[in-house]
């Protein structure tokens, strides 16, 4: 997915950026990279971080950057910062999201017989030189970001750092979050796309940017450039799995969403177990839920070993992803052994890191392994966020079940959305014992929603039930 923060401040800027970037290390994995500017210069810097922390690559950078604005970005693909040379002047550039009709936008590119890209990465063109493309079409910058977010099918969010402050533009349909902050001593703004990041860099959130509104900012203050839209998505996933606990997006906490998943979880519930767990990180926040709810206790048989390891979704490689998963959770044995545990996780993506940890948590001595997931089966791969790494919703856990249900790809997935169908339990069912469960029993789309606490028309649920802006 990836996270931003941009800064522009009274004084030097370069510590806010570092440290506010570095709190988006959640979103990402795999490049960093950090642009400041003093007066007319630049100053940028790129690294690969799958391999090492953000922190650890740049904290040599650093003692180079000086400069009063700044944007940074974690990514999960392309080299970022861009600095770019344009008739609206210099600047620097990042973005968020996932542009579905790249390919598209490129052959428009070329019809002028004009426009060319040199941020290869090997054969893949660099995303956010397309959208820079696109801004250097407009009048203004503000012309160039709206003309850009009405042009790109998909999703994108931005930073522009620019000799008149600094440009936060959110999605045409809010589906990624982009918030902003004050701090009155020394005076400055700062626009990120976790909340998270603000608190111990003294910035109070203020309010986060409607669906596709445009704002330029400097220490001095926000100049809103294009009012927000009516029609907002923002992606229900961020409180299931991808947002940090100590977020808010649209008024509602990350921790408190996951709670009441949890807690509905064990409303529609009657296992019996001794005792409740989650799969750490997100899993956890769920788990608590669901005991308070339960009455049954609340046990870490896991526990992650947080100071080297990253998200285990993010490395591109199947192989990688599965020993990241089992290196950074260390079993408990005395927790595990004779115990009936029900397990409570984010979701089920492709099932193949979770089947490994229901394995070794038999071969620990468990006598039942029940799994309780906060959202429903994921059936449709996501075209906004790029928030897996498959590579085809073919590999998705649901996907699998069906065409082994139907021994071919399911042409219509839509028959197991229901849970009350007998498609539904078919489906449910080959993914249990596919995983070597005791039980497995996913959550309502409807509780989940409610424990988000939005109308379901401003929520993207597209992952789980096909729908592009259903109410």
């Amino acid at each position: 997915m990836g996270g931003f923060f941009g800064v522009a401040s009274a004084g030097n800027a370069v510590r806010d950026l570092y440290f506010g970037t570095d709190y988006h290390s959640h979103l990402g994995t795999v490049r960093g990279g950090m642009a400041v500017k003093s007066g007319r210069r630049y100053t940028r810097f790129i690294h690969d971080i799958t391999n090492a922390q953000f922190r650890s690559k740049f904290d040599p950078d650093i003692r180079r950057m000086k400069g009063q604005w700044g944007i940074g970005i974690i990514s999960d693909g392309d080299d970022q910062p861009l600095l770019v040379e344009s008739h609206l002047g210099p600047y620097a550039i990042v973005t968020v999201g996932a542009i579905q009709n790249l390919k598209a936008l490129v052959r428009n590119g070329f019809r002028n017989r004009s426009t060319h890209f040199l941020e290869m990465s090997g054969s893949r063109l660099n995303s956010t030189e397309v959208v820079a493309t696109l801004i250097n079409a407009g009048g203004t910058f503000a012309e160039g970001i709206r003309q850009a977010q009405e042009a790109i099918v998909g999703s994108c969010s931005l930073l522009l750092l620019t000799q008149e402050g600094v440009y936060a533009a959110r999605d045409r349909f809010g589906r990624t979050p982009v918030a902003l902050g004050q701090r009155k001593d020394p005076a400055g703004w700062a626009a990120a796309s976790e909340v998270s990041a603000f608190p111990n860099l003294e910035y109070v959130p203020v309010r986060e940017l409607g669906p596709g509104e445009i704002v330029r900012f400097t220490h001095d203050g926000v100049e809103t450039l294009r009012p927000p839209d009516e029609a907002l998505q923002i992606c229900a996933f961020l409180w299931i799995y991808y947002g940090y606990p100590s977020s808010t997006y649209e008024g509602v906490n990350v921790e408190e969403a996951r709670y009441r998943c949890g807690e509905a979880l064990a409303r529609n519930d009657g296992a019996e177990v001794d005792l409740v767990a989650g799969i750490p990180d997100s899993g956890t926040s769920h788990a608590i839920g669901y005991a308070l709810q339960s009455h049954i206790p609340l046990k870490r048989p896991f526990v992650k070993y947080t100071p080297t390891w990253p998200r285990s979704f993010m490395p591109p490689d199947q192989g990688i992803r599965q020993m990241v998963a089992r290196m950074k959770l260390i079993p408990i044995p005395e927790l595990i052994a004779g115990q009936r545990i029900l397990f409570c996780e984010d979701s089920i993506v492709r099932g193949t890191q979770l089947g490994a940890i229901v394995r070794r948590v038999f071969k620990y001595g468990a006598r039942e392994v029940h799994m309780r997931p906060a959202c429903p089966p994921l059936v449709y791969g996501c075209k906004f966020l790029n928030f897996s790494r498959s590579r085809s919703e073919t590999e998705l856990a649901a996907r699998r079940a069906m065409k082994a249900i139907e021994g071919k790809d399911s042409r219509h997935p839509e028959r197991y959305l229901d849970p009350a169908s007998n498609a539904y339990a078919d489906m449910v069912g080959h993914i249990c014992r596919d995983l070597e469960l005791t039980s497995l029993k996913y959550q309502r789309i409807e509780d989940m929603v409610q424990a988000i606490g939005l109308p379901k028309r401003k929520l993207c649920t597209y992952c789980w039930d096909g729908c592009e802006g259903c109410k």
